[in-house]
């Protein structure tokens, strides 16, 4: 059986809860990395972490999408409006806008985030997600998907994978924006309107 891939409301939270596990995911992030400024981070422990995404996933609209396969989920991915992850357009991030006028544009869309169960990796599910994030955006009025992924990595288990694999995206037909730091392409995908 293939994963379903869902967007995450309040539904599906134990299921997401369960994939983030009792340590949340990434060393307690919760995927509240590009959500909190730094020093809220720094004050942060995974406990506030999880209850500020589960507020966050509570209020709505959903801030990402769910893979899930036999009612369990083995991967996420955070994508929304750009307005949606503060700190991803943050001006000295290799992920900051070409634009200043896209962070707070509800049409500019981003892919920020990553998390994968270790035994789902490696079969293309990355790519099944990316490929979803896109018909999800579009469908939400998006006309612009970004992204800031990691150049290479030969570790599958590199945490610098938590913002994607640059092939991933090119796949996708994502081409590179700018490239402000080494190894950290701004990828952009124009949607037009269906």
């Amino acid at each position: 059986m293939t994963h379903e891939i869902v967007p995450l409301t309040p539904d599906f939270w134990p299921v997401f809860e369960e994939l983030f596990g009792k340590q949340g995911a990434c060393y307690g992030c919760w995927c509240t990395y590009f959500r909190l400024p730094p020093a809220a981070r720094r004050d942060s422990n995974r406990e506030r972490n999880k209850d500020h995404i589960k507020a966050r996933i509570d209020k709505g609209p959903p801030p990402g999408l769910l893979a899930i396969r036999d009612g369990i989920a083995e991967g996420w991915m955070q994508i929304g409006p750009r307005f949606d992850v503060p700190e991803f357009n943050n001006k000295g991030r290799a992920s900051a806008p070409l634009d200043p006028a896209d962070a707070s544009d509800p049409t500019v869309w981003a892919i920020s985030c990553f998390f994968v169960k270790t035994k789902a990796r490696g079969q293309g599910l990355t790519h099944r997600l990316v490929a979803s994030g896109i018909d999800h955006a579009r469908r939400n009025g998006a006309r612009l998907l970004e992204a800031c992924p990691i150049d290479q990595s030969r570790d599958s288990r590199s945490l610098g994978l938590y913002v994607g694999s640059t092939r991933v995206f090119e796949k996708a037909g994502f081409k590179p924006a700018t490239r402000r730091k080494p190894g950290r392409p701004l990828m952009r995908l124009e949607l037009p309107e269906l």
